[in-house]
């Protein structure tokens, strides 16, 4: 084998002076060659799956070159040998599952660990590679090949093959080195986003686990406030820590779904109120809830929970105060889209109404200071409709931030 260590290429010697007709046929190579390039370029850009893009180089390097055979090799490190991974021209079964080896005594194993191009315009009389059998199987004659970089290392070799008497010259290098640049560019690109996509896969998987994790935690805590509750003599005590565990529930339900859940970080605000609602029903047993819940519509989880709180609170308020301690009442809620940017979270009760001169924002009670401050933290509007035959919490909230 020679060592062209000093050349940029192992090329064989050029032909002599070429006759102006095949001046004139190169010069239309040229020209076809630059469209060729022009349009792997385009499929790199669409966002075509690497084996597309493997397949369609292929086809194109042939026919830019005027080519018989055209193959791409992906190297396999543990075997030391370069997969024919997709081509033209070749027999039934040899794309896939063919390999050449990857060391300097091969001309594509040469290109590969080097980084030179190679070009052999007499495989026959070839003394400085070994020659595959692959090429004796298909009476291949001419060969030239180019690195294929990709992702920061060699993917493998790009190459086209002939059996006809025309030769490869250095400047259809220019060309096939083109197209190996522009598939190792949508490689890599490919693989980084393969990258990205188990980055975001294995983040959804984490941010699951924790949602399972607090929701197993503040169950924890609300079994601790009930025994605290029960152990307590002072009736107002166990009434404020009974409350506290119907937030805090509320707050777990949440990570519940988002648990189950594919999105970890958005649910189902109709699901979700419809579930804060049954475990309310479950702990105010005198509460008879019905629920009007419209599903699909999905909001972020924090301007859900504060909504679930805002109801939450409301219905604890009306099983206070609206019904007192006599069983069947009942509370209607409603969820439902206004407008195609708005949600409506409705509660309406059939008690006595409020005080004469009532006003949401300036109560003292940390029940109304909670639904307020929620409120306002998810740029929601409150509205209360009052009278004898009962009353109505109505809030209206944007969807999302960005109305």
């Amino acid at each position: 084998m020679t060592d062209n260590s000093e050349t940029s290429a192992v090329i064989e010697a050029p032909p002599d002076e070429p006759p102006p007709d095949m001046t004139l046929r190169a010069l239309r190579q040229r020209i076809l060659q630059q469209e060729i390039l022009a349009e792997l370029g385009v499929a790199a850009l669409q966002g075509r799956s690497v084996d597309q893009l493997l397949a369609e180089a292929a086809v194109l390097a042939a026919r830019g070159l005027g080519a018989e055979f055209s193959k791409v090799l992906e190297y396999i490190p543990a075997d030391n040998r370069l997969l024919l991974r997709a081509g033209v021209g070749w027999e039934p079964g040899v794309v896939g599952t063919a390999t050449v080896g990857a060391d300097l005594e091969s001309p594509a194993g040469f290109a590969l660990r080097t980084g030179k191009p190679v070009i052999s315009n007499h495989l026959e009389n070839e003394e400085r590679f070994r020659t595959p059998g692959i090429f004796e199987t298909h009476g291949i004659r001419r060969a030239m090949n180019v690195i294929l970089q990709g992702d920061g290392k060699p993917f493998g070799v790009l190459e086209v093959d002939s059996r006809s008497d025309t030769m490869f010259v250095e400047h259809d290098l220019a060309f096939l080195q083109g197209a190996a640049n522009i598939l190792g560019m949508a490689i890599e690109r490919e693989r980084y986003e393969q990258s990205l996509k188990a980055a975001v896969a294995r983040h959804e998987v984490l941010l699951k686990e924790i949602n399972h994790r607090v929701k197993n935690s503040l169950a924890l805590v609300v079994s601790m406030l009930r025994l605290q509750a029960r152990d307590d003599n002072d009736p107002k005590v166990t009434e404020r820590l009974e409350e506290a565990c119907t937030r805090i529930i509320a707050v777990a339900r949440a990570h519940d779904r988002l648990y189950q859940s594919y999105d970890v970080e958005k649910l189902d605000i109709g699901i979700y109120v419809e579930q804060v609602c049954k475990d309310m029903s479950d702990a105010v047993s005198q509460l008879d809830i019905q629920i009007q819940a419209e599903h699909g519509i999905i909001i972020d989880i924090d301007r859900a929970i504060s909504s679930a709180l805002i109801i939450s609170e409301v219905l604890t308020n009306a099983a206070k105060y609206a019904y007192g301690q006599k069983p069947g009442g009942k509370i209607w809620v409603i969820v439902a889209r206004s407008e195609p940017h708005n949600l409506v979270l409705s509660v309406r009760d059939e008690g006595p109404g409020l005080p004469e001169g009532f006003d949401h924002k300036s109560a003292k009670s940390l029940g109304m200071r909670i639904i307020t401050a929620f409120s306002r933290q998810i740029s929601g509007h409150m509205t209360v409709n009052s009278s004898a035959a009962g009353t109505e919490f109505v809030l209206t909230i944007p969807i999302d931030d960005n109305n």
